[in-house]
């Protein structure tokens, strides 16, 4: 039987994937299976894979014929997966040895849904731990209530699905499969969902993975209509959230971090393309208009005024029916 799997998405990272397979192989078991997701990639990443294939016991290596995102990478990842628990790496990250057995340990004493980490963000010049905004540790805990408070960072912002573990129950009631499509902030209606829905989460202080930061050909680093899709994202998220039965106590978190995200890409909108940039305001108008607008109002008082300044300009901006529709 197998008792965890990793489900690891590789897309064009020829650069990178040899040092996350290099730490794959100081995490091996004769009970653990490596899922590898070949998102259509066209670089050298391929053969990459096949190699490890032959090497690296346990690989179930898949190829995508199209393109599909991360988000849809994953899915086909978890549709392959067998083991008892499931787990996630990116293919430009890497482990420490033996993190592998050490976090499923910790998941199967607590007994719970799943279980978050910290992890260890690494730049071209520095390492800096990033810790699960959780301080109880090692204690199982009602996931819906660490959404809150509305005005701190919580479990529900700290949105990298490879910063633990999960059950397979989790698959099995449809909590773990993330939006098709998604090609940025593809873990943020994830992270919600698991926290409005599963039944029991814990935070380790564990440390073993390595989040890789600055790679040029990351979303984070590319300023494309492809960032345009945290829309999307939260907008599942407050839809979803709307219709929750603590619909009143969630929206006031949903709508703010919603707010806080659109001000942060539209204060560097520099970086992106003229005409992307045009559609980021204008998709952003519409959002705005979308939400429920007392609790929007509620957050904008809150915020600093230079974003809510900036999103009040949005707000106000005439929307046409096109952008309402796409």
């Amino acid at each position: 039987m197998v008792k965890l799997s990793v489900i690891v998405p590789f897309y064009n990272v020829q650069q990178y994937a040899p040092d996350t397979l290099k730490s794959l192989r100081g995490n091996t078991r004769e009970d653990f299976e490596f899922i590898f997701v070949d998102d259509c990639s066209t670089d050298e990443t391929p053969d990459i894979l096949a190699r490890a294939e032959r090497e690296l016991p346990g690989v179930v290596h898949v190829r995508h014929q199209k393109n599909g995102g991360l988000a849809t990478a994953r899915n086909t990842g978890i549709d392959k997966a067998r083991g008892e628990y499931l787990t996630f790496l990116d293919g430009d990250d890497w482990l420490a040895p033996d993190y592998f057995p050490r976090l499923l340990a910790a998941i199967e004493e607590l007994g719970c849904d799943f279980v978050r980490t910290d992890h260890v963000v690494s730049t071209a010049k520095a390492r800096s731990i990033a810790r699960v905004p959780q301080g109880r540790r090692g204690v199982v805990l009602n996931p819906r209530d660490a959404i809150l408070p509305a005005d701190r960072s919580t479990s529900v912002d700290y949105a990298y699905a490879w910063a633990g573990i999960y059950h397979r129950r989790l698959v099995d009631r449809g909590l773990l499969h993330f939006t098709d499509g998604l090609r940025t902030a593809e873990d943020r209606p994830w992270i919600w969902k698991l926290h409005r829905e599963a039944e029991s989460f814990a935070t380790v202080g564990l440390l073993g993975v390595f989040y890789r930061r600055g790679v040029a050909s990351s979303l984070t680093q590319i300023g494309d209509v492809r960032q345009l899709d945290f829309i999307r994202a939260f907008d599942q998220v407050i839809e979803e959230t709307a219709a929750d039965r603590d619909a009143d106590k969630l929206l006031p978190k949903a709508v703010r971090t919603y707010c806080a995200i659109m001000a942060h890409h539209l204060g560097s909108i520099e970086r992106f393309e003229p005409a992307v940039a045009r559609k980021l305001r204008s998709l952003s108008s519409a959002a705005l208009k979308r939400m429920p607008q007392d609790v929007l109002a509620e957050v904008m008082d809150s915020m600093d005024p230079q974003r809510a300044s900036r999103l009040r300009r949005l707000r106000r901006r005439p929307t046409s029916a096109r952008t309402v529709a796409a």
